[in-house]
């Protein structure tokens, strides 16, 4: 027999299951029924006796996720015989089957708390990954789930009944690196999952070999020493087995200067810096008073880089005589730097010595000729005429690349030299020829052209850029001045660990604008790679771009090239460094005796120079203010002004007005202490100047030992210099400091006969004062024959007038203030009379110019300026600079003179 239940948890008393036992009892009734089995939730209770009816009911709740089926066997029993119930029958044992039915009470819930997965941009994907949800319920129905639902909008995925999640487009990674979706889960009844789950989905771009973490703007402060390119540098290879990789690391500076950052002095003055001797002669100067052949040539003006000359196949210069020795018997070196590009079949030549006249021989040269560099050295007529080398043929790429190369040509015939970039080249051709016929005829040297003294015009004329052509006699080129020469100021650096030395190689380029890497090991190269940084030494660096590129072969276990890495690019910004301002000031006006404008001596013109150059910067200060009781910190940017110390190359004196005449003046200098201080000096009619790079400590004391002579100055009056410094051939210039120096001239008492009773008083009084004649410093050393003009008389006679009518007004101020105090006090009007009887005045009119100066000042005061102190201003100049000590001490000489002269002599009253 078998019994479904209709609902789970039917409770004991609620549901009934009917049960028609058709049982045979001896008497016709059924007194009960008996379950057999363990834990049987069930009971079985008789309805009706007679008929044998009677229900099976559960004792408890049932629940069909607990259990879903229940069987057990259940017999019936009759009442038996007598009152105690004996003889009881039985009936046979039949078996029930209940099944519980379900209901939907459960959820769905996902195994996972969230889900992640990774994928490749550029694909799509049949399954991404797969989520799984679970229902309790026990039936079919309703513990199937039977769709999946993405709750997050407008995502470029799709998820299907089993939960498979895939993408319903291509991923880009620039557009989206993750991506955040919420699911939910239905079962087969329509209930949703209780909580929703998250799943994760990371855009991984496409797999490219290549460095990662390379910033491609790299930007570089001048002054901070070296600095990382690379510092998160890594290789991605893909998961490639690697075993050798090879880098290149290019640093592009052709654009800068001639090749690289260079400092910017003359050639000249790089020659002594890296140690040549004396004896250089530059034929390529910058254009200026003392070297004016090459004020018609364009160049780059030389402010930011060197100076360069560009030589465009029409023209060339003249270099004047004398400038170099015409016979070059001895050792003697030539040197230039040279950009030059793919050219014609005729003769481009740099330098060339030929005959100034009649004829077209060229006695020396140095010419490029189908991208050879040829040197052409004619030897001078001998005793013996036999063959000699004459042309030195060198085939060099880099004549024609278009970039700067240094040459160095080290000649002591018949063996010649050359040196490119700092590397020796041997000649691959040496051709001779017969020495030359003796000859009267002058010779001209002449750059970018050759001179032909028959047609007297210029041939063979050279394209290109030259800068620092030198010709140096009398001694040969050593290799360390040549490499210093040719060496860079900027540059790439690596300092290895000590970890990683040994597996990887590193090998630099002469210039160190490039370096190369060799080893087997990743993550040793990669910390080599973090090690590389770019270095200036220069404290003015070249602002601008440096481009940068990095070039990698990597090999796999078949030695072959299994991956492919692109080449990155960058580049490192110099930022542009603080100029320094460069300050010349002390005593730019003054007068002396006529005397020792005439003296040995001269007069010093700068006497109390001071040079000074400071930098300007924004700095920020934090600020705190009070704000309501509490500190509110502010940033604020400050300018602050910075000195600082650097060389100067140069300092040139020139005469305002007209040139001197070497018949009567001159500016000097003592050559010793120049010479001392590895300084050089050239002087004309027009001025001075001093070069070579030195500090600004001794340029001032040289500029302290400049003096200025005239040994004619009866009609002198007055002379006006300029001073300029300038610092990396005029990259940084001074401001123009002007001087004027007024001459004092002596007064012949004969032509003033009527100051003769005036004159000795006026001597006395100069010859014991120190002049101070409205801010011109007046030397002591021959104040006693200085004798002053007749204009000068008149102003001192005017000026001591005007200090008389002041102490007189102080004295009629001072009366009428005693006849006020004798009429308040009557009982002394006796004893407070002012007695004026015996009142002397004295009052020297020969007052020195100090007084004159302060008396003018005082009068200034009280009433507009006269006619005669308009004289005074156009006779007197203007009170010199000078520190604040020396003008404090003036003023205190000063005071104590006035108070001196002003002070009240009461002994008589």
């Amino acid at each position: 027999m078998r019994i479904r239940g209709v609902k789970p948890f039917a409770s004991a008393v609620g549901l009934l299951l009917g049960l028609l036992c058709a049982v045979e009892a001896a008497k016709g009734e059924i007194c009960g029924f008996r379950i057999h089995g363990q834990n049987v939730p069930f009971e079985a209770v008789v309805l009706d006796k007679s008929t044998g009816e009677g229900v099976i009911r559960a004792k408890d709740k049932l629940d069909c996720e607990l259990q879903k089926e229940h069987t057990f066997t259940i017999q019936a029993y009759d009442c038996g015989e007598g009152p105690d119930g004996s003889n009881m029958k039985k009936s046979h044992k039949a078996t029930v089957h209940i099944q519980v039915n379900d209901v939907n009470e459960y959820s769905p819930v996902f195994k996972e708390k969230s889900y992640k997965a990774t994928v490749i941009e550029g694909k799509k994907y049949d399954s991404i990954l797969k989520v799984e949800a679970v229902d309790a319920d026990c039936s079919f129905q309703f513990s199937q789930i039977c769709s999946y639902e993405i709750v997050t909008p407008d995502v470029p995925f799709t998820i299907d009944k089993d939960g498979n999640i895939k993408n319903t487009e291509k991923l880009n990674y620039s557009k989206e690196h993750l991506y955040k979706l919420t699911l939910t889960a239905y079962d087969c009844g329509k209930n949703r999952a209780s909580e929703d789950v998250l799943v994760k989905i990371n855009i991984k771009p496409t797999c490219k070999p290549s460095w990662q973490g390379f910033n491609k703007r790299i930007e570089y402060e001048p002054g901070t020493g070296s600095l990382a390119l690379f510092p998160s540098m890594h290789l991605e290879t893909c998961e490639e087995p690697i075993t050798s990789i090879q880098a290149s690391i290019m640093l592009e500076t052709n654009h800068i200067g001639k090749g690289c950052d260079r400092d910017t002095y003359s050639e000249k003055s790089l020659h002594k810096l890296c140690g040549a001797s004396a004896g250089t002669v530059e034929l390529l100067p910058a254009p200026g008073n003392s070297a004016n052949w090459t004020v018609g040539l364009p160049t780059d003006n030389g402010h930011d880089s060197d100076q360069v000359f560009e030589f465009n196949g029409t023209q060339a210069i003249k270099v004047p005589e004398g400038v170099v020795s015409t016979t070059l018997k001895e050792p003697f070196t030539i040197s230039v730097w040279m950009r030059h590009g793919p050219g014609g079949r005729e003769k481009e030549t740099i330098l060339c010595n030929s005959d100034k006249t009649e004829m077209n021989r060229h006695h020396y040269s140095l010419y490029v000729h189908n991208c050879r560099l040829v040197l052409l050295l004619r030897q001078e007529p001998t005793e013996s005429e036999n063959y000699k080398p004459a042309e030195f043929h060198w085939k060099l790429d880099q004549v024609c690349d278009k970039e700067w190369h240094h040459y160095v040509l080290n000649i002591e015939f018949p063996a010649v030299t050359l040196f490119v970039d700092g590397a020796t080249f041997e000649p691959f051709l040496v051709t001779e020829d017969y020495p030359l016929h003796a000859s009267k005829i002058e010779t001209q040297l002449t750059i970018g052209g050759c001179w032909q003294g028959g047609s007297a015009r210029m041939t063979q004329y050279f394209r290109g850029n030259l800068a620092g052509l030198m010709i140096r006699s009398g001694k040969l080129e050593n290799k360390k001045v040549i490499d210093c020469l040719y060496t860079c100021k900027e540059g790439l650096d690596v300092q290895l660990p000590e970890e990683v030395a040994s597996a990887v190689k590193v090998e630099f380029n002469p210039n160190q604008s490039s370096l190369s890497l060799e080893g087997d090991d990743i993550e040793s190269f990669e910390k080599v790679m973090q090690h590389i940084s770019y270095l200036n030494s220069r404290q003015f660096p070249t602002p601008g771009i440096r481009h940068l590129r990095v070039s990698t072969t990597v090999k796999c276990f078949n030695e072959e090239t299994c991956i492919s890495v692109p080449d990155s690019e960058g580049y490192v910004m110099v930022l542009q460094p603080e100029e320094p301002k460069i300050s010349l000031s002390g005593i730019d006006h003054f007068a002396r005796g006529a005397a020792e404008f005439e003296s040995t001596e001269g007069v010093t013109l700068f006497p109390e120079l001071r040079i000074v150059s400071t930098i300007t910067r924004e700095v920020e200060v934090e600020a705190e203010t009070e704000a309501e009781g509490e500190d509110d910190p502010t940033v604020q940017e400050t300018v602050v002004s910075e000195e600082i110390m650097h060389n100067l190359d140069t300092c040139e004196v020139t005469v305002v007005g007209d040139e001197l005449n070497g018949d009567h003046e001159s500016l000097e200098v003592d050559l010793a202490q120049i010479q001392q201080r590895a300084l050089e000096m050239s002087s004309s009619n027009v001025g001075m100047v001093i070069t070579g790079v030195n500090t600004m400590v001794n340029y001032e004391q040289v500029l302290h030992l400049i003096r200025y002579r005239n040994w004619h100055t009866e009609a002198l009056f007055d002379r006006k210099f300029k001073l300029v410094c300038s610092e990396l051939n005029g990259r940084y210039i001074s401001n123009e400091f002007k001087v004027e120096v007024n001459v004092i001239h002596t007064a012949n008492p004969m032509d003033h006969a009527n100051n003769a009773m005036v004159q000795p008083q006026f001597i006395n009084q100069v010859q014991h004062a120190s002049m101070d004649l409205s801010g011109h410093n007046l030397a002591n050393t021959h104040q006693a024959s200085v004798v002053p003009s007749a204009a000068t008389v008149v102003i001192v006679v005017c000026v001591s007038f005007l200090v008389f009518m002041i102490i007189l007004g102080v004295f009629r101020i001072r009366a009428a203030h005693q006849h006020t105090m004798r009429d308040q006090e009557n009982g002394k009007e006796n004893e407070m009379d002012w007695d004026d009887s015996a009142l002397t005045i004295t009052v020297n009119p020969m007052e020195t110019y100090e007084d004159q100066h302060s008396s003018e000042e005082e009068g200034d005061e009280e009433e507009e300026e006269s006619e005669d102190g308009e004289e005074e201003d156009d006779i007197t100049s203007a009170e010199s600079d000078s520190s604040e000590d020396e003008g404090g001490e003036q003023e205190d000489q000063q005071g104590s003179t006035r108070q001196q002269q002003l002070e009240w002599d009461d002994s008589t009253y």
